[in-house]
């Protein structure tokens, strides 16, 4: 038997060595190492041997498929080897030649915006504040001097979800919140940024749009205070060369309230089809807080006054960069968008 096993192992080591490729590998393998294997058979036949010659054949039989198995294994790193190095070779990248050029992003041209005013804002010591989206008509309308029935509430087509709340149709509701929220009633200083919602759809309105609000409130503040502060915001904003014009308008939440235009950024104040031959462009609404508001809000009027103001970061955006149709800022159009990421390089 040990004779047979000699056997075995010589052709077996020699068929391993030989073997050009893993199916002959495992051919090979199966053939003495497998269930059915010429080992495993001789194996199976130490039960006609003496007790003495069992363990002598069996330790025999386990050194041999020790050494198949080595010598398996080492093949099988060696095909491995192989196969590494043929896919180097094949996946070889020449680092010479030029790249591809990667394509980025850039800042939309509303965030711009909205990070211009906020930055500008905060080094005049004004806080960012925000609030929620879905408002109720309490601080949407109410706090602000329109109490249910008002007729200026037709001036906003609004986005009611029941008949308490509603999608805001402007972030002085944010400021109204602010008010609430101060316990010690004390100075306020703040600009209110976000969405808002209103049923409209053309060139220059949007049923969603951005808003920035400010309100000031402390003792003695003016309308001079606030036509100084929209002066230093428009000319960062839009050019220092432009002018404001105040125009009495009407708005429930200020009185006395203003209109506030700007020389045209296109003609210069000499007339053009964008201004409409005026020379002037709307561009926010102003005024001094109204004392219903005050006292709505937990200040008393005989010892605070203020001022607010908004517009639209649309807007903005638009007169800033030229930009025709507002619609252009919310149709990812990557022809549009990419005129800004070359503003940047």
């Amino acid at each position: 038997m040990k004779e047979q096993i000699e056997r075995i192992r010589n052709l077996a080591l020699e068929e391993i060595s030989k073997a050009s490729g893993r199916k002959e590998l495992d051919d090979a393998r199966v053939k003495y190492l497998g269930k059915k294997g010429e080992l495993t058979a001789v194996l199976r036949g130490m039960g006609a041997l003496s007790p003495e010659e069992r363990p002598v054949i069996g330790s025999l039989v386990n050194v041999v498929k020790e050494e198949l198995e080595t010598l398996i294994e080492q093949k099988e790193e060696e095909y491995d080897e192989q196969e590494l190095n043929r896919k180097l070779k094949e996946e070889t990248i020449d680092i010479t030649l030029p790249s591809t050029k990667v394509k980025r992003g850039s800042k939309h041209p509303l965030n711009r915006v909205i990070e211009e005013v906020e930055d500008l804002f905060v080094s005049m010591g004004y806080d960012v504040v925000t609030g929620p989206e879905l408002e109720t008509d309490e601080y949407c309308f109410e706090r602000l001097n329109l109490p249910k029935g008002h007729p200026a509430r037709d001036m906003q087509d609004s986005f009611y979800i029941t008949s308490e709340y509603l999608l805001r149709t402007q972030t002085s509701a944010v400021q109204a919140r602010t008010m609430m929220a101060n316990e010690e009633k004390g100075p306020i200083r703040v600009i209110c940024p976000g969405k808002t919602y209103r049923r409209d759809d053309d060139a220059t309105h949007s049923h969603q749009f951005a808003q920035v609000e400010g309100l000031v409130i402390d003792k003695n503040v003016s309308l001079a205070d606030l036509k100084g502060t929209l002066e230093v915001f428009v000319k960062k904003m839009l050019g220092e060369n432009l002018e404001l014009r105040f125009r009495p308008s009407y708005f429930p939440f200020t009185e006395p309230s203003y209109e506030v235009d700007v020389t045209c950024f296109k003609c210069g104040g000499k007339g053009c089809n964008l201004c409409k031959q005026t020379g002037w462009i709307e561009l926010l609404g102003s005024g001094i807080v109204h004392p219903n508001v005050l006292k709505m809000n937990g200040y008393d009027p005989e010892k605070y006054s203020g001022f607010a103001f908004g517009t639209g970061l649309d807007r903005l955006a638009m007169f800033k960069y030229g930009i025709t149709d507002i619609r252009l800022l919310y149709q990812n159009d990557v022809r549009f968008l990419n005129q800004f990421d070359r503003a940047d390089r």
